[in-house]
């Protein structure tokens, strides 16, 4: 078979989405206004850790379905003057008193997303017996409080205005509320948010998270002690409990973020630094591995050979992480992932979670807090190394948060959500800016793969026939087009640096209407007029 015209399957538009480039450094995330929010620590002198953090603190209200202070994830920082790159682990961890009593195999409903076996009830996708300990609050304040130069208060400004002011629906928050519509309903204090009268939140109108805005101004002022230890994490052990989690006051005080030496693999005179093992970084080190073994000399652009070598590579990868694993990964989960850079060359990659979109669709009543569900990354049956534990970590996980660093500067980041698309994503795009000298602007826009040892590889109908055709004497192969839904090909979010310029670029997926960059420059708050009406801009 060969692949000819393929504009009858096609969609009639194409999308591009702009880059941000400033000397003063730039935020690039899965919405616009929380990479605003960003930026604007970099305007007060503050560095790309606090503009990170205060990325992934407004996404609470402009993006609460994709990740939170409910959620969990990775973070890798480069230190510029250090020449130093750091790791952070905070994912989640089960309650000490799991009982696999609660969460008993139902054989007639599908597997998990993590091909586990689904539970009477789905309690351990949806619900509150769904809910790990969540750790991005430890995480985020831990960054923050070791390696940044604001404050706590400072950096939570614009997501405390942004909550307050409410989000400002549009057609995409709309599908992302429709597409749980089903979930959301299950829990009164979401679907009372998300389903005024039954129905999804309509766009052109304010959507208002009740007590969001002041539990972020208590976590500026009592920090990470409040939420795990203090007043308020009293009250989010106490709807917990009311819900019937058995997560305790215990569960939240011996909470600890992990910060360690991240995995490094080389590329073309490149160190990319991962969160390695219970991240997709061990994947990456060796889908670029193998291409390096296939393809020790690139050409000067991309070659139908190239594109084969790419899905031998990730087909590699696959399959040994299958083999290690042993189970299937989270296909189609939702996440947020953001990168920032600063004058000085300091550079971070931040991917954290909910897991599935909306969690599991509980809102906490006394904290407006939207929780995951990441009891789900645990197998329900007894035996297995991934079988649920009391204060197990996450320990598996796609989220692949990347820097990359040459002759002794970060000149780029990278990272995705998407599930299983994640990892073929951000290494695709960090080895077309290695392997052939793209900048970030083209390498995120450049269409790709997606191959995970399943016997097809998925290709962009623009790689061009005769890349199809070349993918096609090899796999079985899907032609899909890049999509706002279903995301395919994974939402990445980079930053770039040139050491000798100084100019800083950021982009973000053109997949995702409502992502991303910006420079410095002062935080305004966005569109909605004083009498919560939509402001046109």
């Amino acid at each position: 078979m060969t692949w000819q015209g393929l504009n009858a399957d096609v969609e009639n538009w194409n999308v591009t989405t702009p880059v941000a480039k400033s000397d003063k450094g730039v935020v690039a995330a899965q919405h616009r206004f929380a990479a605003q929010a960003g930026a604007a620590m970099l305007d007060k002198g503050g560095n790309a850790i606090d503009a990170i953090v205060a990325t992934a603190y407004a996404l609470n209200a402009v993006e609460p379905w994709m990740c939170g202070i409910g959620g969990s994830g990775f973070m890798v920082v480069w230190l510029a003057k250090e020449k130093r790159a750091v790791a952070l682990d905070f994912q989640g961890t089960l309650p000490m008193d799991i009982d696999l009593a609660d969460y008993p195999p139902d054989p007639d409903l599908p597997p998990t997303p993590m091909g586990f076996p689904t539970v009477v009830d789905n309690a351990n996708v949806e619900g509150y017996k769904s809910i790990t300990v969540p750790g991005a609050v430890a995480g985020l304040n831990h960054a923050l409080e070791k390696f940044g130069t604001l404050s706590l208060p400072t950096t939570l400004d614009p997501a405390i205005r942004l909550a307050e002011q409410g989000v400002a629906l549009d057609w995409f928050s709309m599908l992302q509320i429709s597409l749980c519509s089903r979930v959301l309903a299950r829990d009164p204090v979401s679907s009372d948010i998300y389903l005024p009268a039954g129905h999804p939140a309509i766009a052109e109108h304010v959507l208002n998270i009740p007590k969001l805005a002041d539990t972020l101004k208590e976590i500026a002022v009592t920090g990470t002690e409040g939420f795990y230890r203090g007043a308020l994490a009293k009250r989010i052990v106490s709807d917990l409990q009311a819900g019937g989690s058995r997560i305790s006051l215990a569960d939240l005080a011996s909470y600890e973020v992990q910060e360690f030496e991240p995995m490094e693999a080389q590329h073309r005179g490149h160190t990319l630094y991962t969160c390695g093992d219970t991240s997709g970084g061990l994947r990456q080190r060796e889908m670029l591995a193998h291409t390096m073994e296939n393809m020790p000399t690139p050409p000067t652009d991309p070659t139908p050979d190239t594109w084969v070598a790419y899905g031998e590579a990730l087909d590699a990868c696959w399959k040994a992480h299958k083999i290690r694993n042993g189970v299937i990964t989270e296909q189609g989960a939702c996440t947020s992932s953001m990168s920032s850079v600063d004058a000085d060359g300091n550079m971070v990659a931040l991917t954290y979670t909910l897991l599935n979109r909306f969690g599991s669709g509980v809102t906490l009543p006394s904290t407006g807090m939207l929780m995951n569900d990441s009891v789900s990354y645990f197998d329900p049956r007894p035996g297995y190394p991934t079988t649920m534990e009391g204060g197990k970590r996450i320990n598996s996980s796609n989220m692949c948060p990347t820097v990359a660093v040459k002759d002794g500067e970060a000149v780029f980041s990278v990272g995705a959500s998407g599930g299983n698309l994640i990892m073929p994503a951000v290494t695709q795009v960090a080895a077309l800016m290695m392997d052939f000298g793209m900048d970030i602007e083209q390498a995120v826009h450049h269409p790709r793969i997606d191959a995970s040892f399943s016997g097809i590889v998925r290709a962009d109908p623009r790689l061009g026939v005769d890349v199809l055709n070349a993918l096609s004497k090899k796999w079985k192969l899907e032609v899909s087009q890049l999509l706002v839904y279903p995301k395919l090909y994974a939402c990445v979010s980079g930053v770039s640096r040139d050491p000798k310029s100084g100019i800083c670029a950021g982009v973000n997926d053109p997949s995702q209407p409502i992502g991303g960059a910006a420079g410095s420059a002062p935080f305004k708050l966005p569109y909605i007029g004083d009498d919560k009406t939509i402001v046109r801009a």
